[in-house]
C-alpha cells in the first residue's frame, strides 16, 4: 500500500503556506526586490557609523550615480538599553501626572471649543483632573511591578557597521566614486 500525502487544509493546495490573518506571507525567494533591482548585489563600501554610509550614498548621488540601485545595510544589530536613572514611586507618579496633564489639556481644548462656559476654567479643570488621575495611575502602575524594574531607560537598535551595497552591474562605478570620496577625505587629491 502506497502512503498518501496528508490532505491540505481547505482553501490551500499541498506545499503552500496557509494564509494568516494578514494574508498569505511571502517567502524570502518570493519577496519583491527594490525598484530597479535586476540581480545580485555587491558590497561597495563599509562604514563604522550610519552618517558615514549616508555621506557615501550622498556622494554617489552628487555624481549622478543611480542611487536607486543602492542600499545601506546595518549588520551585527544589537539592542542597546541606556539606563536614564532610578525610578521611584514618586518619579512614576510625576511622570504619570505630566502625561495625564497633557491628556487633560487635549480634552480641555476640545471641551472649551464646544462649550459656552469660561474657556480658561474648563481647560484648567481638565488639566488638573488629568494630572491627578495620571499621578494616581503612574504610582499604582509602578507599585504593581513589585520593584522588578526600578529604573527608567531608552532602547535603541545599533549596528556594528554599515555596508553600502549596489547592483552588481553598477558596483565598479560605485566603488570608483567612493574611492574618489576617500581620497578627498584624506586630503590626497
Amino acid at each position: 500500500m502506497v502512503d498518501e500525502p496528508a490532505a491540505a487544509a481547505p482553501g490551500t493546495s499541498a506545499g503552500t503556506v496557509p494564509p494568516g490573518p494578514a494574508g498569505v506571507p511571502l517567502l524570502p525567494a518570493q519577496t519583491p526586490g527594490r525598484k530597479g533591482h535586476t540581480g545580485p548585489t555587491v558590497v561597495v563600501g563599509t562604514y563604522a557609523d550610519y552618517p558615514l554610509a549616508q555621506q557615501a550614498v550622498d556622494h554617489l548621488s552628487d555624481n549622478k550615480f543611480p542611487v536607486e540601485r543602492t542600499s545601506i545595510v546595518g549588520t551585527d544589530l544589537r539592542l542597546v538599553e541606556t539606563v536614564l536613572g532610578r525610578l521611584t514611586t514618586a518619579r512614576a507618579a510625576a511622570a504619570g501626572a505630566a502625561s495625564g496633564a497633557w491628556f487633560g489639556l487635549f480634552i480641555g481644548v476640545l471641551f472649551g471649543l464646544f462649550s459656552d462656559s469660561n474657556w480658561f476654567a474648563v481647560i484648567l479643570t481638565t488639566v488638573i483632573v488629568g494630572g491627578v488621575w495620571g499621578a494616581i495611575f503612574g504610582a499604582i502602575a509602578h507599585a504593581a511591578t513589585g520593584g522588578r524594574r526600578d529604573f527608567s531607560s531608552r532602547s535603541s537598535l545599533q549596528a556594528a557597521q554599515y555596508a553600502v551595497i549596489a547592483d552588481a552591474e553598477v558596483a565598479d562605478e560605485a566603488r570608483a566614486l567612493l574611492v574618489r570620496l576617500n581620497w578627498k577625505a584624506s586630503g590626497a587629491e
